[in-house]
């Protein structure tokens, strides 16, 4: 927690702007939540939001649904982007636009320690999603995306999925809304302590994946 902590003053002190820092505990069982307190709670406007274990995706639209801020950016605790290129998503660098998603598939991207086995089951899964919903986008799962804050708070109720493929509904919905989605390159750097597990969470995924399809066709 206390680098997850100091990525987030970094971010903050980057951006230049007023900050909100809202952490969910999902349901953990250690002492997550009192060492959120004890190394973010004098940090900006801080709000502890505690929900019961669902998924990523379920803890992310609860903390969305406390913010109040006209940017909402989501990042992965354990910082695998630099917390300084949070300034690529906002203002001055970045305004027109309703998503701002991190990708490290654009040509000045660039990634850093990430086993061959692991990137070939990201890409595997990132072209099952472009088949499926989002064509033009080549990394959906990539966890920084910074969002216009009435978009967030339009989008995130609407979403079902609980789990790690929450990415792809949500740029989906924003789609079919007509949000613009902008690609942004960040540099990345594979975390092995990361809560993803790969060849166990894919399958349901995938089945998400093809329930969002469905769930997009019927809006068509």
């Amino acid at each position: 927690m206390e680098a997850c902590a100091d990525g987030v003053r970094r971010a903050i002190a980057s951006s230049d702007m007023p900050a909100e820092v809202i952490v969910v505990d999902d349901g953990s069982q250690d002492a997550t939540a009192d060492q959120a307190k004890k190394h973010l709670g004098k940090t900006a406007s801080f709000q502890l939001v505690q929900i019961p274990h669902q998924g990523k995706g379920a803890a992310l639209k609860a903390g969305v649904a406390v913010s109040k801020g006209d940017y909402v950016f989501l990042a992965d605790a354990d910082w695998s982007m630099p917390p300084e290129q949070i300034s690529r998503f906002l203002p001055p660098r970045l305004d027109d636009f309703g998503i701002a998603i991190a990708s490290r598939e654009l040509a000045s991207s660039q990634r850093h320690g990430e086993p061959l086995a692991r990137h070939l089951l990201g890409r595997a899964f990132n072209q099952l999603v472009r088949f499926c919903i989002l064509k033009d986008i080549p990394d959906s799962q990539c966890g920084f995306k910074c969002l216009k804050g009435e978009v967030a708070r339009r989008l995130f109720p609407l979403i079902e999925t609980k789990g790690w493929a929450f990415d792809v509904e949500l740029l989906a919905l924003a789609e079919r809304a007509g949000d613009s989605i902008v690609q942004q390159p960040i540099d990345w750097t594979y975390n092995g302590d990361s809560r993803v597990r790969p060849w166990k969470d894919a399958p349901q995924m995938a089945r998400d994946v093809l329930r969002i399809r469905r769930k997009m066709r019927q809006f068509s």
